[in-house]
């Protein structure tokens, strides 16, 4: 079933394109990867999806379950189910990661509070830490996360989950990723990595602000091999459709 779907989406900054009559189609209940260079628009587009000040201006369309969402503000989309993780967490100054982590909880108890830190591999000692700049960045990585878990959103945009996080805590944000599936979230993870994407059912190639391919995740792996999909791109070599090595 379709949870999103995207229509000939074009958004424009500052007289260039950023998303140029994009469409996608994403599946309900299913973890999907959005891929691409550096400046292909990934973050754009998930900060148009949620609605941010400065990206609402667009050409197209977006629905979320069957119903558009284009008019909407960003609290009226995250009260439909939408939500979304920054590459770098914001700071709250003057809330404490309970409180933090409570303001959009499902369950209102320090007991989900503690679950939700404990999968993304933090103890009970971070409930009462301030979220301010005593904590690392891999540190408030983790705990956005965990305020996603307790928020049980409908979907989910994650981007670039793996930054800021050191190797050894990977596997709990990826078990935190496998957790929020399993409870009926629909995940897309924004990244230029490999490691995370192979965590994808799903992929989505963009470049210049357009889905290029998609299919499983599978499918689009060799990207990231140095192999390159056929586009507009300047750059592009003249290949008659194979992918250059």
């Amino acid at each position: 079933m379709e949870i999103l779907k995207v229509q000939n989406l074009t958004l424009t900054l500052d007289g260039r394109k950023i998303l140029d009559n994009l469409t996608m189609s994403v599946t309900a209940g299913r973890i999907h990867a959005i891929v691409g260079p550096n400046g292909a628009g990934k973050s754009s587009l998930a900060y148009t999806i949620m609605g941010l000040e400065g990206y609402r201006n667009i050409e197209g369309d977006i629905i979320f379950e069957g119903e558009s969402i284009k008019g909407l503000s960003i609290d009226e989309r995250a009260r439909r189910g939408i939500t979304l993780a920054w590459q770098e967490p914001a700071r709250f100054e003057g809330l404490s990661v309970r409180q933090f982590i409570l303001a959009a909880a499902k369950e209102k108890s320090t007991d989900a509070v503690k679950q939700a830190l404990e999968r993304v591999g933090l103890g009970p000692e971070y409930i009462n830490r301030a979220v301010d700049k005593t904590l690392s960045g891999g540190e408030r990585k983790k705990i956005e996360l965990a305020s996603i878990l307790a928020m049980r959103p409908k979907l989910v945009m994650l981007d670039e989950p793996d930054s800021g996080i050191d190797v050894m805590s990977l596997e709990n944000i990826f078990g935190a990723i496998k957790y929020l599936k399993q409870q009926g979230t629909t995940v897309l993870l924004i990244t230029h990595s490999p490691v995370v994407m192979e965590h994808a059912e799903h992929a989505f190639l963009m470049c210049r602000g357009e889905i290029l391919e998609d299919g499983p995740m599978e499918k689009l792996l060799p990207y990231f091999k140095g192999n390159c999909i056929p586009c507009r791109h300047k750059n592009q070599p003249e290949l008659n459709g194979e992918f250059p090595i």
